[in-house]
């Protein structure tokens, strides 16, 4: 039994024994596994050999005098266990539990042997254990070491219920039935189906079965009972209907666990996904939106390139053939006027004139030819096919060309050729202009094509001028087109074309 009495032993108190730092990081007394103090409030007046026996098995004493110094060394995790006097027992109890992150703390509460009535009042204020004073050794390190274990399951318990708080999902412990039965369920599923976690503990109210989506059921089973049957974990995404009638998807993962007796449990989580599905759907709808307006550009590019070959064809064939035939009759009949001097001069002029408008017929022919398909685009490329589309308008065109060493791709040239050619025929036709500028320029793996004027302005795609047709070709080599047109300060057409490395 401890002595209290005036000539009882004295030794120096363990707290003055130094610290080191374990292997883990955690303050620890020389020759003890971890860190292992007892907070004393209140105990001056009990000697200081009472506590030997903590010492002797490596558990250190810290002595205070009030409450808040206690609290003040449980919020640092300086100790488990508070040994405190009956009259600071009630007054540390209530401060303690009151705060969360001390309320793992086992509280032992000293009351003399003869006083009933406190020890009735620290039980009353919650104490997790009582002594009376004076005490035998081996009763205070019983009591403290069930209070060290008391006190580490109660802070990894707190610690459970944080990360369960935290997991943006819920818990479960559920039997391997058709209705799933809940043996235990996180409050997370409140969020999740709308309806709280009683309702399914036991099936007091509803089976979890029973939110599960109709169209869901089976395949939830199926999924659940081959992990089961395979000693697997599993993992599946289905549907639940919510209290509010929301169709929600969640993901479920979750293992097969034996008891003891014989009872199977599946422990798991259950997580919302739904706006994760919703992600992948529109991810999903946009991908197919972008593989169909591929498909609409490839064919639009497909009909352009099909009428560019029928134009080429078209003009090779007014060039190789009816074009060919007229300038045969022209010669022959120049030739044929030569060799007939002696007609009368009547009949020299009659005949001229002939001539004369087959030769307008052949070069409204060769005009015809030119604009279907231009040979110097195909023979020369764009540089020269825009000189010479300069060189035949019907106003002063200044000129600026600067394209890449290698030659475009045919597609890329027949649609700047032909923004040049659409743009400076409005020009002619519609802008009242005294000039025009033309500047193309390829850098950057782009082509930029612009057409400007001098002119009234006021040109719109709308307004059946060619331009929207223009904007579909320049649209089909995956390009786009532009038109500035304020009135009274001219128009610019500019057209920017991706150009393949």
């Amino acid at each position: 039994m401890a002595s209290t009495g005036p000539g009882s032993r004295r030794r120096a108190p363990v707290r003055e024994r130094p610290l080191y730092v374990n292997e883990n990081g955690a303050a620890a007394l020389p020759g003890t596994v971890g860190c292992l103090r007892v907070i004393l409030l209140g105990l001056e007046h009990v000697g200081d050999d009472a506590w030997d026996g903590l010492a002797e098995r490596g558990i250190a004493s810290l002595p205070v005098k009030d409450v808040a110094a206690a609290v003040q060394l449980l919020a640092e995790r300086a100790a488990q266990v508070v040994i405190a006097d009956a009259r600071l027992g009630p007054a540390l109890i209530g401060a303690v539990r009151a705060r969360r992150d001390e309320a793992w703390a086992h509280v032992i509460v000293c009351v003399d042997h003869d006083s009933a009535g406190k020890l009735r009042a620290a039980l009353d204020a919650g104490a997790d254990d009582v002594m009376r004073v004076p005490f035998e050794p081996e009763e205070l390190v019983a009591r403290v070491a069930a209070g060290l274990t008391a006190a580490r399951l109660r802070a990894n318990d707190a610690l459970l219920r944080s990360l369960v708080a935290n997991i943006p999902g819920a818990l479960y412990r559920c039997e391997c039935d058709e209705h799933w039965t809940m043996e235990w369920l996180s409050d997370e599923i409140e969020q999740i189906s709308g309806y709280p976690a009683s309702d399914f503990i036991d099936s007091a109210v509803r089976t979890f079965a029973s939110v599960i989506h109709p169209e869901d059921r089976e395949q939830v089973e199926r999924s659940v009972m081959d992990g089961v049957r395979a000693r697997r974990p599993f993992t599946l995404e289905y549907r639940i209907v919510r209290l509010d009638g929301a169709v929600r998807w969640v993901l479920e993962r979750g293992q097969l666990q034996e008891a003891e007796d014989g009872r199977r449990w599946l422990d798991g989580a259950i997580f919302d996904i739904t706006v994760r599905r919703a992600a992948e759907r529109a991810l999903h709808e946009r991908e197919i939106a972008e593989a169909q307006l591929a498909e609409v550009r490839a064919s639009r590019a497909r009909i352009v390139e099909a009428a560019d070959r029928a134009r080429r064809e078209i003009e090779r064939n007014l060039h190789d053939g009816a074009q060919q035939r007229l300038v045969a009759v022209a010669l022959r009949l120049q030739v044929w006027l030569a060799a007939h001097r002696e007609l009368s001069a009547a009949a020299h002029h009659e005949l001229g004139g002939v001539l004369s408008e087959l030769r307008a017929g052949l070069a409204e022919l060769r005009d015809l030819a030119h604009g279907l398909h231009p040979a110097a685009l195909s023979e020369s490329g764009l540089e020269h096919a825009l000189a010479g589309l300069a060189s035949r308008a019907s106003l002063p065109v200044e000129l600026q060309i600067e394209l890449p060493p290698q030659r475009l791709a045919a597609p890329i040239e027949a649609a700047a050729y032909f923004t040049v050619c659409e743009a400076l025929t409005n020009v002619a036709k519609y802008a009242r202009a005294t000039r025009a500028w033309v500047n193309v320029v390829g850098d950057n793996g782009h082509l930029d094509i612009e057409v400007k004027d001098d002119g009234i302005g006021g040109a719109q795609l709308s307004a059946g001028s060619g331009l929207q047709g223009l904007r579909d070709r320049i649209a089909a080599v995956n390009g786009t087109l532009d038109i500035n047109s304020r009135p009274e300060t001219g128009t610019v057409v500019r057209a920017r074309v991706p150009v393949a490395d």
